[in-house]
C-alpha cells in the first residue's frame, strides 16, 4: 500500500528518510554526500513523485522505493 509522504508528520517523514539513506549497503557511488544532502535528495524524489513510501501489511514495515519499481510490482500482483 502506498502512503503519501504528505500524510506523515514532518519529524516522522524525516526519520523514515534518514533510516532509508543510512541503511548498510546503500550505494551513492564515488561521490560523498552528507546526511542532509542524502535526505534532501530523497525528499525531492518523494515530492516529485519519483519515489514512494510503501507499507507492507504482512511485515508491518515501511520502506521507500522508486515509483517505477512500485508500479511494476503492483502490475505483477494484479496479473
Amino acid at each position: 500500500m502506498e502512503i503519501p509522504h504528505t500524510a506523515l508528520a514532518p519529524d516522522t517523514l524525516r526519520n523514515l528518510v534518514e533510516e532509508f539513506v543510512t541503511r548498510e549497503g546503500t550505494d551513492y557511488g564515488a561521490q560523498v554526500f552528507s546526511l542532509d544532502d542524502k535526505v534532501r535528495h530523497v525528499m525531492r524524489q518523494l515530492e516529485q513523485g519519483r519515489a514512494v513510501i510503501v507499507y507492507d501489511s504482512e511485515t508491518e514495515t515501511c520502506h521507500i522505493q522508486q515509483r517505477d519499481g512500485f508500479s511494476r510490482q503492483q502490475t505483477a500482483e494484479i496479473s
